[in-house]
């Protein structure tokens, strides 16, 4: 069975990941000026059909590439990254970027500050070549805004990218840029990756610092998207780091990222969850996830089933996601609320409603069931499941056209549960519907363990069609 691959009318520079770039930079036969300016023509090229950029920045991003191409020449680049080309989501800071938030109440104010992870992207080199879309404030898992509109499926262009982080998603699958940065709430990261056929990894907590402070607290991590677990890998490497801004980060350091071989599945023990913490498992894609398991278990993984510890999860991040909407909306002036996408109203309004105390009980509720999943992955190498419960649906709404979910949260139970409790997380594709649209496949890893769950994910690109 073949389909149209979003890549498709693309340069060749715009297929070449992280580490052959390196190795092309540094004998001189391919020069960051070249690939940032095809991958920007490409974004350009692909923008009109799809709405994935809010802008391409291309004089900032050539001035970058011009310096990283000096230090190649030089042989002295700031790291194996120099000169990549990246995307950085409408939500992050960027010194002398405008960054709305998807949002018609912000400003359009240049930033004057990097926030943490872009801080740490440009010291490395990485050239930022454009600024991707985000639903306003990034509080849903499709990618409408009311100041940016729709953006759609390269695959197929009825279709939501899903979102969060769908600008970045598409960006990716296109081939315009090898680094995205996206951001993960509840799957902001894993959805649209699983939607958009691309790989997708939402860390450890803390792995990546964060600033300014999210209004959703500690379920919101910063995190890469990239076509191959190498290339994310490469950018998680790149972004990580202690910043002193985000206090929440904490003292401790994390197990290092360098240097991990490709995993070996055979062996390891792996825990198979298949119900998802809210909604339904469309049999279409359970059998493309059972099929991929096959895979797993014939490359000798030792896989048996496994639940993730019990309790209503879907109620407990409502507690959480919805408050963090309630703070996010105060913070905006009455009369220009009128302008909110009014499903963000709705779930700020249903965020306010929860008293102080059932607040607090569900930190508490929290903690416990954080505590049994880390329990839980002590137990196994990893978990997998499947990214979402169903493949991508209409570009524009919130649900399914005719399903009986009231929000993006229910169709998300094999996403926000990890959020909760904080473990690395990657989606690599593993098949497609019969439609054509992508299906991902979910691999779960103890927290710290970001490396040995990307290395995974590079050996399951290997065993997957």
């Amino acid at each position: 069975m073949h389909f149209q691959n979003p890549l498709e009318g693309a340069n060749e520079f715009c297929r070449i990941g992280a580490a052959e770039l390196a190795a092309a930079f540094a004998k001189r036969s391919l020069s960051p000026v070249e690939v940032a300016t095809a991958a920007m023509d490409r974004a350009e090229d692909v923008n009109p059909g799809l709405n994935a950029f809010t802008f391409i920045d291309r004089h900032g991003a050539l001035d970058a590439a011009t310096a990283s191409e000096r230090r190649w020449k030089d042989g002295a680049p700031l790291s194996p990254v120099d000169g990549v080309p990246a995307t950085l989501k409408d939500i992050v800071w960027v010194k002398g970027w405008s960054v709305r938030y998807g949002s018609t109440t912000t400003p359009a104010t240049p930033f004057e500050e990097d926030a943490p992870s872009v801080a740490l992207l440009r010291q490395a080199g990485a050239v930022f070549i454009g600024q991707t879309t985000t639903p306003e404030f990034g509080w849903k898992a499709v990618t409408d805004s009311p100041l940016f509109g729709v953006t759609r499926n390269p695959w197929n262009r009825e279709k939501t990218p899903g979102g969060s982080s769908g600008g970045g998603a598409v960006a990716a699958a296109v081939g315009a840029g090898v680094f995205h940065l996206g951001t993960d709430g509840g799957g902001s990261i894993r959805i649209p990756a699983s939607f958009t056929g691309i790989v997708g990894h939402k860390p450890t907590f803390g792995r990546v610092p964060a600033y300014p402070p999210s209004p959703f607290g500690t379920v919101a991590h910063v995190g890469p998207m990239a076509r191959r677990a190498a290339d994310a890998a490469a950018m998680l490497q790149a972004m990580s780091g202690r910043d002193l801004r985000d206090w929440a980060q904490g003292p401790g350091e994390l197990s290092t990222l360098g240097g991990e071989p490709m995993a070996r599945l055979a062996g390891k023990r792996i825990g198979h969850w298949s119900k998802p913490a809210a909604g339904v498992l469309d049999p279409e894609v359970a059998a493309i996830i059972a099929a991929a398991v096959a895979r797993l278990t014939a490359a000798g993984a030792l896989v048996e089933p496994v639940e993730l510890p019990t309790g209503d999860l879907l109620d407990l991040f409502h507690h959480h996601w919805f408050t963090g909407a309630a703070a996010r909306l105060a913070a905006i002036p009455e009369p220009a609320r009128a302008a909110i996408d009014p499903g963000l109203v709705q779930i700020a309004a249903a965020g306010a409603a929860y008293s102080s105390t059932q607040l607090v009980r569900a930190q508490i509720r929290r903690g416990e069931y954080g505590a049994a999943m880390d329990r839980l992955l002590a137990k196994y190498d990893f978990l997998v499941s499947p990214a979402t419960p169903l493949a991508a649906f209409d570009a524009g709404v919130e649900v399914p056209a005719g399903s009986t979910f009231g929000r993006w949260t229910e169709w998300a139970g094999f996403s926000f549960p990890i959020n909760l409790s904080q473990q690395p997380a990657c989606v690599v594709p593993c098949g497609f519907t019969a439609a054509g649209l992508p299906v991902g496949f979910q691999i779960v890893g103890a927290r710290g363990e970001d490396a040995r769950v990307l290395s995974a994910a590079a050996s399951l690109e290997t065993i997957f069609p």
